[in-house]
């Protein structure tokens, strides 16, 4: 079964170059997405949370615009998981937007919805946003 694409966007009241490191270092999201994050010499990122190791690899990222993660398991016959960051201004009111693209088994909308809605409320208070 392939995985399931799931979007969320939520406004933060911080400008993107504030933001991006929040997204893209180990330091930034160790505070709001896991609860520590190493980054190894081979640059593969592992993220704990659940008292588990998720390593993944960056592979994509664009300056102040977006990060996209790839999680590195064992072979999943159904895909692989990732997660994306995007960063978006709406240029007539200049709110910033985090748009999070989530690649995942998970298929219950409503609790992917709950889960990202606390993860971005606790990166708004560690901004300030």
């Amino acid at each position: 079964m392939e995985k399931r694409k799931f979007v969320a966007e939520f406004e933060i009241n911080a400008s993107k170059k504030m933001l991006f490191p929040y997204l893209s270092t180990a330091s930034g999201l160790s505070q709001w997405y896991a609860e520590d994050v190493t980054i190894d010499e081979d640059k593969i990122y592992h993220l704990y949370w659940d008292e588990a190791d998720h390593p993944a690899k960056l592979v994509q990222q664009r300056l102040n615009e977006y990060v996209k993660f790839e999680f590195i398991a064992d072979p999943e016959p159904e895909g692989t998981s990732k997660v994306e960051f995007h960063l978006e201004e709406n240029e007539l009111t200049q709110a910033v937007f985090i748009r999070i693209v989530d690649y995942t088994d998970d298929d219950d909308d409503e609790e992917l919805r709950d889960i990202w809605e606390g993860l971005v409320n606790t990166l708004r208070e560690t901004v300030g946003g």
